[in-house]
């Protein structure tokens, strides 16, 4: 077995703490990393991790060799890339981290012109509602909102996004339009559970003026995925606070009509977050550029604008 493919195993597994999460950045089973470092173990004849059913910490040994072959593995795995990489033609495995449909309604369809001007680069994309970590987890970008930028990660913003209160026209016929965040009270409220806190997300509103209302809304569902509150928005169950990403299709189509023109919420917006090393793979680079310059042409931070 290459020595490289067992340091591999290791490094990983003690980056992320976890056998089956380094598994999954290299597409193998866990068992097969978790071999591949009791290989590790016995060609140094030292125990490198405390093993339990809930948990993989490092030993003592274990995190002196860590220290002794991460940035050396780091180096070698770069160079490997980059040797791999035509000056003139950007090649490899594009690993990026996007959000399930925000993926599959804005990101997806910029794949064409993509591939049809890097054909040697093989998007590996895992659609995913959560936060990553870039450097740590092995991806080349990520994009969505509300990353934690951890050292040696960079953000490069796309749009800023809002989110507005939304209804079907079928839900408000014979219902009176709220003409204040305050009368969103006497209407079926679908709430959005934070998926990393656990908590209700409040409703924060905020107008052109600078005017402010926190909305105690009744609460009628409450769901963890800002897709399928728009979906249950859409077929009549209630109204939401919907980031406009989500809002903007249903919108323009007229399967939602948005409530209280003038008032938003303001969220941090849309990033693609990537490694600020000086050396990044040339298909990171123009897949960056690509990104955000279909964002500008497209005009998706109008189309996200909801104030």
């Amino acid at each position: 077995m290459d020595a490289m493919h067992l340091i591999e195993s290791f490094v990983l597994s003690a980056r992320a703490g976890s056998f089956s999460a380094a598994a999954r950045r290299l597409g193998m089973t866990p068992a097969a990393v978790s071999k591949n470092v009791a290989r590790l173990e016995a060609r140094l004849g030292l125990r490198l991790f405390h093993r339990s059913t809930r948990s993989l910490t490092l030993t003592a040994g274990g995190e002196r060799f860590l220290l002794d072959v991460d940035a050396p593995f780091a180096a070698l795995a770069d160079a490997f890339s980059r040797a791999a990489e035509r000056e003139s033609a950007p090649s490899g495995v594009l690993k990026v981290s996007v959000a399930h449909s925000f993926g599959r309604q804005y990101l997806v369809p910029l794949l064409g012109d993509f591939l049809a001007r890097y054909p040697d680069i093989v998007p590996d994309w895992r659609f995913e509602n959560r936060s990553v970590d870039v450097v740590a987890e092995g991806f080349d970008a990520a994009i969505g909102g509300g990353i934690e930028l951890t050292p040696g990660v960079i953000a490069r913003r796309l749009a800023p996004t809002y989110a507005v209160i939304c209804a079907a026209p079928a839900y408000m016929a014979g219902r009176a339009a709220p003409t204040h965040p305050s009368e969103l009270v006497a209407f079926d409220a679908i709430l959005r559970r934070s998926g990393t806190s656990g908590r209700l997300r409040a409703w924060e509103l905020r107008n052109a003026i600078g005017e402010r209302a926190n909305v105690e809304a009744r609460t009628r569902m409450i769901f963890d995925d800002p897709e399928a509150m728009a979906h249950a928005v859409a077929l009549g169950y209630g109204v939401a606070l919907l980031p406009m990403p989500h809002a903007a299709p249903l919108l323009a189509d007229g399967r939602l009509r948005r409530l209280l023109p003038g008032w938003y919420e303001e969220y941090g917006g849309v990033f693609i977050y990537y490694s600020n090393k000086k050396q990044l793979p040339l298909r990171t680079r123009v897949f960056v550029d690509h990104v955000a310059q279909a964002f500008e042409q497209q005009r998706l931070a109008a189309c996200f604008d909801g104030r």
